[in-house]
């Protein structure tokens, strides 16, 4: 079982790509949690610390209820996304 919050914490990096995914209407919160060891609470929460007011409540709203938010619930239609903005580091 996942905690809420991993047992290490995240270096600003990490926690501006969780923001990020967070924020992507095709990326699950089970990508999040393979990825960062953080359930969907523990993602409420550290988006509750790290936004401002407004942009959190703004968040919630447009994440509750999403489908595509939920691995389980999804469409098969809807497949892996690639952000174009996203540039490969090496």
């Amino acid at each position: 079982m996942l905690l809420d919050l991993i047992t290490e914490p995240l270096d600003e990096a990490q926690i501006s790509r969780v923001i990020e995914m967070a924020w992507e209407d095709r990326t699950p919160f089970e990508a999040i949690a393979f990825q960062f060891g953080m359930n969907q609470d523990g993602v409420i929460k550290l988006m509750r610390t790290h936004l401002k007011h407004s942009s959190f409540k703004l968040w919630r709203e447009r994440t509750h209820g999403q489908m595509t938010k939920h691995a389980k619930l999804r469409s098969s239609a809807v497949t892996r996304h690639k952000a174009n903005h996203r540039v490969k580091q090496f």
